[in-house]
């Protein structure tokens, strides 16, 4: 039982743009994250890697704020 709530409290992650920790519990976030993933192709000085980062939600409300654009957003119904 020790040993797996010593696993439980050493999984972290951060948010890339302001560093906070969120805590996680049995794998999952204890919090809203904006995790994203794309990987670049033939047309991107980046071609061949794959980035990955993820946002708390108050540092995804920041950016998303300055988008020239506005965030398509859907509501869900059903969570399974």
């Amino acid at each position: 039982m020790e040993n797996k709530r010593r696993a439980e409290i050493n999984e972290k992650m951060f948010c890339h743009c302001c560093g906070k920790e969120i805590r996680m519990r049995y794998g999952l976030p204890e919090e809203g994250v904006c995790t994203v993933h794309t990987d670049w192709g033939y047309f991107s000085d980046k071609d061949g890697e794959s980035h990955e980062f993820v946002l708390c939600e108050k540092c995804y409300d920041d950016i998303t704020s300055r988008f020239a654009l506005p965030v398509k957003v859907k509501e869900r119904v059903e969570w399974i």
